[in-house]
């Protein structure tokens, strides 16, 4: 039964690959969203994450309608969020999710005739996640990137409108100083006011594109100067320490979560751990007879 399994799991594959070298020599039409990425991103993604893309990406619209329009925009704005990591887009989202779960229920199916029915649970978890745990790491990653440059961002922003520049000019000058993902948002930001967004407009889609609360506040504190007519400076040093106060409080308040845990971890394992040492430190020192005491 296994080698028949096994038998099985290679004819899929080797038609995978033959399947995967006709998709990458035919002329299909590919989705928009995709051939840009697969075009512009060719550089900045690995290989494997190229061929995977490759041979998904015919199954990528099936994938996008089993998952319907409104779970196919959430998936898009979290991967805005993400800030398309290696050039990820919601095709090519689709394409790896298809693959990945193929292959994750190939294996599954694998395992279960082979008799370990408790590793196939791991294989189905694969198929299903393992497209989404590099959108969760991103979103984390920039979320924490974001936190840590904007109060910083915004004092040397004051710095400059202070001295006489428009904000908008100031916003453009400070940006080009940065790297990382908050200037690159704000790149974005800009492009849109270049283009005749309003800059209402163009920061809400910054709100929408972050879930950082830090920058959600940032965009209603200027939205609310703005409105009220108080001077940009003040309010960006406003911003800026309120965020500074926000991220001290968080810090107390993971410490304060800390200990709990940290007992916990001490109760369950270093507790009974000295108490067996303890013990057996007793029965070791006391020159028992252990073979009296068993009957042997």
């Amino acid at each position: 039964m296994l080698s028949l399994a096994l038998a099985l799991l290679l004819a899929l594959s080797i038609a995978g690959a033959f399947h995967g070298i006709r998709m990458y020599r035919a002329d299909a039409e590919l989705p928009g969203d995709l051939a840009l990425a697969l075009e512009v991103g060719a550089t900045r993604v690995s290989a494997p994450a190229s061929a995977i893309d490759r041979l998904g990406m015919r199954f990528a619209p099936t994938v996008l309608r089993l998952m319907g329009p409104k779970r196919v925009d959430e998936k898009r704005r979290k991967i805005d969020q993400a800030g398309n990591p290696g050039g990820l887009t919601i095709d090519r989202y689709a394409a790896r999710r298809a693959v990945y779960g193929v292959f994750g229920l190939v294996s599954a199916v694998t395992m279960i005739a082979g008799g370990v029915p408790l590793f196939s649970l791991f294989a189905l978890a694969f198929g299903a996640f393992a497209a989404d745990a590099l959108i969760w790491q991103a979103m984390k990653e920039r979320k924490e990137q974001i936190e840590r440059t904007l109060p910083d961002f915004l004092d040397v922003l004051a710095v400059v409108v202070s001295a006489g520049l428009g904000f908008r000019q100031a916003l453009d000058r400070v940006s080009e100083r940065y790297t990382g993902p908050w200037s690159d948002e704000l790149r974005i930001t800009l492009r849109q006011m270049d283009m005749g967004v309003s800059r209402r407009q163009a920061f809400e889609e910054l709100r929408r594109r972050n879930s950082s609360e830090q920058v959600s506040q940032f965009v209603t504190a200027l939205q609310q100067g703005e409105e009220l007519g108080a001077p940009i400076a003040e309010t960006l040093i406003q911003i800026a320490n309120d965020m500074r106060r926000t991220d001290a409080q968080n810090a107390r308040r993971r410490a304060a979560k800390t200990i709990p845990k940290t007992t916990m971890v001490t109760l369950i394992f270093m507790v009974p751990a000295t108490l067996i040492l303890i013990v057996c430190g007793m029965f070791l020192g006391s020159d028992t007879d252990f073979g009296s005491i068993l009957g042997g």
